[in-house]
C-alpha cells in the first residue's frame, strides 16, 4: 500500500510519493540536482528513490507545471514554493510522557501566530500550567497561502506554517509542555482546503466529490483509500511523529461520512497502544453515536455557547435565534442532558431536525466553552464578553464552566481579562482578496447592527496587517482579578470535582427564573454535586447549602453532598 510523502529508505536516501491519477507523467525536481521521471503504477500512484535525504528541496512538475507535494512535511517559500525533506528524529527530553486522563482536562486553546510563534508561546507555559490549565489547543498550524491567518484555509496538512517556527520548534513546544504537565492538542481540517496553493485538483480530480457541497467547495472523497489514508495518516503523523497528545477535528459534519470518522478512530487506537490520546469532534449534527463507543472523547458544545451567549448578552440574532425562547429552560437541558437540540426543528438547519438523544452520556463527553476563536473571531468586530456583558454577569458564568462536569475549554486571554479583540485575519492578494473582504461584509447583513452597507464597510478588512496586529491579545485592565478567579476555581475543580468526575452521571437540573438554574450531577464516588447559577437582570433565590465550596455573590454558589 502507498503512502503519501517522503519515506527514507533503510539504507539512506528517500522514497517519494504521489498520488496524480490524472497525469500521464509526473518528474521529480530536486533543488540543485538533476529532474528524473517518476514510475508510475495501475492505481496512479507515481514513486521514486532517490539518495538524497533531510533538508533536500524538492517538487513535482506535471503538464509543465511545478507543484508541491501534497503530504510536503516542510515548506521553503511558502505554500507554492520548494518542499523539504524532513529529519522525523528528536532528542525528547520526556520521553516518559504518556499524557494525561480525559477527565483532567482543562483547555486553553491558543492561535500559535498571535501568541508569537511557537518559541515564544513555549516561554509561557510553565505560567499556564501554574494557573491551574492542563492541556493547550493549538488552533491550525498546517501550511497555508501567506503570512498570517487562522489556519483553516489550509493546503498543505502536513507540512508547519513556517511563520511560526520549523517542525523542530513545535517538537520542542511539545516537549516542554509534557516537561510542565500540560497535554498538547492540534486542531486538524480534515473537511475542505484553502483556495491559495491547492494544486490537487489538477492533478487527481477524484480527491474530491463535485456532487456533495461545502461551504468551501466539494466535499473530499473519503471513500476513495488514498484520499481517507492521506487524512488518516496525517492524524497518525501528529501523534506519532510530534507526540501530540490529541486532535480536534474541525467540522466533521462537512466530511459527511460518519464510517470515515469510525475507521480513522480504530486506527489511531490499535496504532497507539498505551498513551492517553484524545480525539474530539467538532460536530453540528450533534451526533451522539460518535461518542458513545470510546472512538471519541467528547464534542465541542455550541448549544452550551450559544444559550449561555444569550443569557449574557441578549443577543438574538443570526445562530443566536435558535436559543432565544427560553433560554434558561434549554440551559437546564444542556446542563442535564449535553446537546440541546437533539432531534428538534432548528431554524438556522432549515427547520430541519438536529442532533440524537444525548442524556445516556456522561458530562464529559462535551467540552463546554464561553468563548473559542469561532465565536469570539466570526464577530465582526471580534469583540469578548468582558466587553459585552457586565462583570458580575460573567464572573458567574465562568464558574458555571469551571464547576461543572463538562471539560471547559478557554480562549487565550480569557483567564486573564483581555479585552482585545480576535478579528477574523488572512494574507490573500488581488481578486482573491476581495472576494474574501467582500463575503465577510455580506455574510454579516444579516445580522441587525450591520444591516446597512455604512455600517459592513467598517468591518475590519480581513487582509490588511493592522487586523492580526490587533488581534495579538493583552491582559485585561482588571488582570489579575480575573487571574485570581480561574485560579481559585481551577484549584477547586482539580481538588474537589476532578476526582470523582469517572462514574459521573447527571442527576437532573430545574429552572428558577429567567436566567436562573439549578443542576445536579451524581459523582463517581457516590455524592452529588449541586450547582446554581443566576444570569438575570432580575435577582432569583438560589438554593442554600449548609457548606458550600464555592459562592460568588447573589449570582452563583456550588456545594457537595455526600
Amino acid at each position: 500500500m502507498m503512502h503519501w510523502g517522503p519515506a527514507p529508505l533503510p539504507g539512506g536516501g528517500t522514497r517519494f510519493h504521489l498520488w496524480a491519477p490524472d497525469a500521464d507523467a509526473v518528474t521529480l525536481e530536486i533543488d540543485g540536482g538533476a529532474a528524473a521521471a517518476m514510475e508510475r503504477d495501475a492505481d496512479g500512484w507515481f514513486a521514486l528513490d532517490r539518495a538524497e535525504g533531510p533538508g533536500t528541496r524538492y517538487r513535482f512538475r506535471i503538464a509543465g507545471q511545478a507543484v508541491p507535494d501534497p503530504a510536503s512535511r516542510g515548506q521553503s517559500g511558502g505554500v507554492h514554493g520548494w518542499s523539504v525533506v524532513q529529519a522525523t528524529d528528536h532528542d525528547w527530553q520526556h520521553p516518559e510522557w504518556r499524557g494525561r486522563p480525559w477527565h483532567e482536562m482543562v483547555i486553553l486553546e491558543c492561535h500559535a501566530g498571535t501568541s508569537g510563534g511557537f518559541t515564544a508561546l513555549t516561554e509561557r507555559l510553565p505560567a499556564i500550567a501554574a494557573a491551574g490549565i492542563t492541556a493547550i489547543e493549538l488552533m491550525p498550524v498546517g501550511a497555508f497561502g501567506g503570512t498570517r491567518g487562522w489556519g483553516y484555509d489550509g493546503v498543505l496538512p502536513y507540512a508547519v506554517q513556517e511563520d511560526y517556527g520549523s517542525p523542530a520548534e513545535l517538537r520542542r513546544l511539545i516537549d516542554a509542555a509534557h516537561g510542565v504537565g500540560l497535554s498538547v492538542f492540534l486542531d486538524v481540517v480534515y473537511n475542505h482546503f484553502g483556495p491559495d496553493g491547492n494544486y490537487l485538483g489538477s492533478y487527481a480530480s477524484g480527491f474530491f466529490d463535485a456532487a456533495v457541497d461545502t461551504p468551501w467547495g466539494g466535499a473530499v472523497a473519503v471513500t476513495r483509500e488514498p484520499v481517507a489514508r492521506f487524512f488518516i495518516d496525517n492524524a497518525l503523523m501528529w501523534l506519532r511523529d510530534y507526540r501530540i497528545d490529541g486532535l480536534r477535528f474541525d467540522a466533521v459534519h462537512a466530511i459527511g461520512n460518519p464510517a470515515f470518522l469510525d475507521t480513522m478512530a480504530g486506527e489511531i487506537r490499535a496504532a497507539l497502544p498505551g498513551r492517553h490520546v484524545h480525539l474530539v469532534l467538532e460536530n453540528e449534527e450533534n451526533d451522539a453515536a460518535r461518542l458513545r463507543d470510546g472512538g471519541y472523547d467528547a464534542q465541542w458544545n455550541d448549544d452550551f455557547h450559544n444559550v449561555m451567549h444569550v443569557l449574557l448578552t441578549g443577543e438574538t440574532s443570526a445562530y443566536y435565534a435558535d436559543f432565544a425562547d427560553r433560554p434558561a429552560e434549554r440551559l437546564a437541558r444542556c446542563l442535564s442532558e449535553g446537546f440541546i437540540y437533539q432531534g428538534e426543528g432548528s431554524t438556522n438547519h432549515d427547520g430541519k431536525p438536529r442532533g440524537t438523544p444525548s442524556a445516556h452520556l456522561p458530562p464529559t463527553r462535551f467540552v463546554a466553552f464561553l468563548q473559542n476563536h469561532d465565536q469570539v473571531g466570526n464577530r465582526a468586530m471580534g469583540e469578548r464578553l468582558v466587553s459585552l456583558t457586565d462583570a458580575a454577569k460573567l464572573r458567574a458564568a465562568t464558574a458555571l464552566l469551571l464547576l461543572s462536569p463538562q471539560v471547559p475549554l478557554l480562549f487565550m486571554g480569557e483567564e486573564e481579562g483581555s479585552a482585545t479583540p480576535f478579528l477574523f485575519f488572512t494574507d490573500f492578494h488581488d481578486e482573491l482578496a476581495d472576494a474574501v473582504r467582500e463575503g465577510r461584509r455580506r455574510e454579516f447583513a444579516k445580522f441587525d447592527a450591520f444591516s446597512d452597507p455604512e455600517a459592513r464597510a467598517r468591518i475590519p478588512d480581513p487582509n490588511a496587517v493592522t487586523t492580526f496586529e490587533a488581534s495579538v491579545p493583552q491582559p485585561g485592565a482588571d488582570a489579575a482579578a480575573w487571574r485570581d478567579l480561574y485560579s481559585r476555581l481551577l484549584r477547586l475543580r482539580r481538588e474537589r470535582i476532578v476526582p470523582h468526575l469517572p462514574g459521573t452521571q447527571a442527576v437532573g437540573a430545574q429552572v428558577l427564573g429567567e436566567a436562573a438554574v439549578v443542576a445536579r450531577w451524581r459523582l463517581g464516588d457516590g455524592s452529588t454535586l449541586g450547582v446554581a447559577v443566576d444570569l438575570g437582570d432580575e435577582p432569583a433565590t438560589l438554593p442554600g447549602s449548609a457548606d458550600p465550596f464555592f459562592t460568588d455573590g447573589e449570582r452563583f454558589v456550588a456545594w457537595i453532598e455526600a
